[in-house]
């Protein structure tokens, strides 16, 4: 039965007529029962057209009504089938017609005298036997129209009337709306909580079980046939509040005098007075065929339970929605859809092929699932306003958005959440769907449950989403590209919590032929620990970009993790590798050792002196350890999270990934490192992976140096040296270029810095490196403007407008200036003589 809130203006007029009076409590005469009835369906009127009985007559001519009419409800007394009146529409057509007070008012005829925007109307064809007889008209009081539930009721109400008027004699016709009522088995009551009396028609009264004359108008007289266990739910009924104002339904158990069990289906509002307080409540009863759920019921709203508790993500949702209802109910479509912004964002569509789906719900674009508008569904629309899930059988009249996903049957169910809807379900067959009540039932518990389950998927994707965001800003985007090796990187989350945890890796390139490669973990999975986390990445780049040598790099991160005062600690594995020589420098703060696979096909874990974690003492050591790559190795860092679970020993983790490592094919360091990973839905913990294929440098830099002596012509011997060497590189043409590098840079050095200085060549491919060092940290700065007139302030102008790149780095010593300068018509090649390099003696 419906239980809309639309019928206000129906429900005074029924206290204007008499009809919720409050006279003596006795059971209501037919007239103000039917009214209560349709009321409560939203229609303040009702009325019987019936098509005259001889052939050729084209009229329907009015014979009964019920309800409440007004004068707005100055219904025709007679209609002709060939006009533009929704009576006339109705019959001709077959098909029930519903109007709300705009679609109204383009009928000029058949409806209300003076169509207002307050009354709606509908007009549902009286057919039986393939027979059209005639036309139930009922006028609403909503601007909303008539709901889902209404409709359905309206439809059964008008199949009861046919049935009476094909039985009955042709003229006169006999009385209709009152017996096809009774038919239905539809009771009705109005209850005043305030003295406990209450109005109820002759129908209610042998739903219960009571005989008619013998009740004495008291609700304590009717809550004594229901069984004991039922009465909680039922008190509510004597005792509303102002929730009951929107509408609300349960059902009950009854002892009958033979002692049997019937249930009835109850659906009541609450009727607020003057002040807004709930004074009477108006209800419809009617008898249901549901019984106690069946143990395969129980049990699979038992399992649906359990896998909804599993369901983390909003498609975990989904897949348990599909699985739960599909196949058990026998449909051929389910749907899911969350609701956003007044949108559907579909979740889930089965059958996935877009063949199967109406226009609306099928893929568009580069959009890989549709969203609906809400308001392009008016019938989704108001099942999600309402609240309530609506059923409608096979040939329902539904928008083309609905049509095509169940034309023998759709159930749409609004999926609740704390009180208002998250979501809408749908489930559509094909062939023509009987909803029994204890589906409906089932349905409605289904519904809650997915409703709950939707509302916590929401909040962990949302959370999901923001710790991912959360830790790629805190990793690196991208991994530098390197002469003579290739890194790879892999991180996963923890498949608990939130998945955002400490351990974290960096690719440093330190020089052209220097890079440094770090991994590390971080105490616990949180928020803090990620802050953590972002602070040691960005602390261990900054110490390995100054220059400082591995221990030094770890013992300054060392201290500054113990200065934060934090209760956390973290592990670290720090690698700084020679890209010529193939020369590793290793230190280890608590972390697992790396491991390598040598061009031979073994692997093994590197033997690397341990030390304490980052944060447990600030005056902790960190040893290092050196160990020499062939071209072709394969290094890995991991963290705990890929070796060690709880049923997995580390040691058993470490051999399984080193006999991984020896097994795959270093040609791809990606799929390596994915090789490594295995199965990633056992973790966890979350996992880095960081792995570098060693190749050793193609073209092998030729290299000078030369330790520059603080005398008056320290420059002359600079030159000397410079230009001695580029012969020997045969590079000579760009001597000139080279040598004023060397003059300034020296120059300034001498100058400007005091300690020692010391100049670097070197020739790699077609390019010449110039470096001169210098025990100052503080980087040269240009002029901003130099006077013409100035004898100085234009060397390093010079040197940037000569040079292919210029520019200054921090070293542990102080700094290091340089400039490359292109050697024209030379192609680089691995076969550059190695020569032995000058180490700074004076010619």
């Amino acid at each position: 039965m419906p239980h809309d809130g639309g019928a206000r203006t129906g429900v005074a007029q029924l206290r204007a007529s008499g009809a919720l009076g409050t006279g003596p409590p006795s059971p209501a005469p037919e007239a103000a029962a039917s009214a209560r009835v349709l009321t409560f369906a939203g229609a303040a009127l009702a009325a019987v057209y019936v098509a005259g009985p001889a052939p050729g007559t084209e009229a329907l001519r009015l014979v009964e009504t019920a309800g409440c009419a007004t004068p707005e409800h100055g219904l025709p007394e007679r209609l002709v089938l060939t006009g533009d009146s929704p009576a006339a529409h109705a019959f001709r057509t077959g098909r029930p017609l519903w109007l709300n007070p705009a679609a109204l008012s383009s009928f000029f005829e058949g409806g209300p005298a003076a169509p207002s925007a307050e009354v709606s109307l509908g007009a549902l064809p009286l057919t039986a036997a393939g027979r059209r007889l005639g036309c139930l008209v009922v006028a609403g009081t909503t601007a909303d129209g008539f709901g889902a539930e209404q409709q359905r009721f309206l439809a059964r109400y008008a199949d009861a009337v046919a049935g009476l008027l094909q039985a009955g004699d042709p003229a006169p016709v006999p009385p209709l709306l009152g017996p096809a009522l009774r038919s239905l088995g539809v009771g009705s009551f109005l209850l005043m909580p305030d003295t406990g009396l209450i109005e109820a028609d002759e129908t209610l009264l042998q739903l219960v079980g009571i005989v008619p004359h013998t009740f004495d108008g008291k609700a304590a007289t009717l809550l004594g046939h229901a069984l004991p266990e039922d009465l909680p739910g039922l008190m509510a009924v004597l005792e509303p509040s102002a929730e009951a104002l929107g509408g609300r339904e349960l059902e009950f158990r009854v002892r009958c005098p033979g002692g049997e069990t019937r249930w009835l289906s109850l659906r009541y509002r609450a009727l607020a007075s003057t002040g807004g307080r709930p004074d009477r409540v108006l209800g419809v009863v009617t008898a249901t065929s549901v019984l106690p759920r069946s143990g395969d019921d129980v049990s699979r709203i038992q399992w649906l339970t359990a896998a909804l508790d599993d369901a983390t993500t909003v498609e975990d949702v989904s897949r348990v929605v599909v699985t739960a209802l599909r196949e058990p109910l026998g449909a051929d479509r389910v749907a899911l859809a969350e609701l956003q912004d007044g949108r559907l964002t579909v979740t889930v569509l089965d059958p996935p092929e877009p063949a199967a789906w109406p226009e609306a719900w099928r893929t568009r674009g580069r959009s890989e699932r549709p969203d609906p508008a809400v308001d392009a569904l008016p019938t989704l629309r108001t099942a999600l306003r309402d609240g309530h899930m609506g059923l409608w059988p096979a040939g329902a009249a539904l928008e083309p958005g609905l049509a095509g996903v169940g034309p023998g049957g759709l159930a749409v169910l609004p999926l609740p959440a704390k009180g208002r809807p998250v979501g809408v379900c749908l489930i559509g067959w094909d062939q023509p769907h009987a909803f029994a009540p204890e589906e409906r039932s089932l349905l409605t518990a289904t519904a809650a449950l997915i409703g709950q389950a939707v509302k916590r998927a929401q909040a962990h994707d949302a959370e999901q989403e923001l710790a991912t965001m959360l830790q790629r800003s805190l990793l690196p985007r991208r991994l530098p590209e390197l002469s003579g090796g290739t890194a790879v990187a892999r991180y996963l989350p923890a498949r608990r919590g939130l998945q955002v945890g400490g351990d974290w890796y960096d690719v440093i390139a330190l020089s052209e032929d220097r890079v440094a490669l770090v991994i590390g973990d971080v105490q616990g999975h949180s928020a803090g620990a990620a802050t953590i986390m972002g602070q040691m990445r960005t602390a261990v780049r900054a110490y390995a970009v100054e220059g400082h040598p591995p221990d030094v790099v770890v013992s300054h991160a060392n201290r500054l993790l113990v200065g934060m005062e934090t209760d956390l600690f973290a592990t670290c594995c720090y690698a700084e590798l020679d890209m010529e020589e193939g020369n590793v420098l290793f230190v280890r703060a608590g972390h697992l050792s790396p491991l390598v696979r040598h061009p031979d096909g073994s692997a093994e874990e590197v033997r690397v002196e341990g030390a304490l974690p980052l944060g447990v003492s600030a005056d902790a050591e960190f040893p290092m350890t050196a160990v020499a790559l062939a071209p072709g190795t394969l290094l890995a860092l991991v963290t705990d999270g890929l070796v060690e679970a709880a049923d997995l020993p580390l040691d058993d983790g470490m051999q399984r990934t080193r006999t991984a490592l020896a097994a795959a094919d270093p040609a791809d360091p990606g799929r390596v490192a994915d090789a490594l990973l295995g199965d990633a839905g056992r973790r966890e913990d979350d996992v880095a992976l960081l792995l570098l294929r060693y190749d050793g440098m193609k073209t092998r830099p030729i290299r000078a140096g030369w330790a520059v002596w603080r005398l008056p012509d320290a420059v002359m011997h600079a030159r000397r040296f410079t230009a001695r060497t580029l012969r020997r590189w045969h590079v000579e043409e760009v001597a000139d270029a080279v040598l004023l590098v060397v003059s300034e840079l020296v120059t300034n050095a001498l100058v400007h810095t005091q300690g020692t200085v010391h100049v670097d060549l070197v020739l790699r491919g077609d390019r010449v490196r110039i470096s001169v060092s210098d025990s100052s940290p503080r980087a040269p700065a240009k002029p901003v403007i130099v006077d013409w007139e100035s004898t100085g302030g234009r060397g390093l102008m010079l040197v940037e407008a000569v040079s292919e790149s210029f520019g200054s780095v921090p070293v542990a010593s102080g700094k290091q200036v340089w400039s490359e300068i292109v050697v024209p018509h030379r192609e680089p090649s691995g076969a550059d003589p190695v020569l032995p390099a000058d180490r700074g003696e004076l010619p």
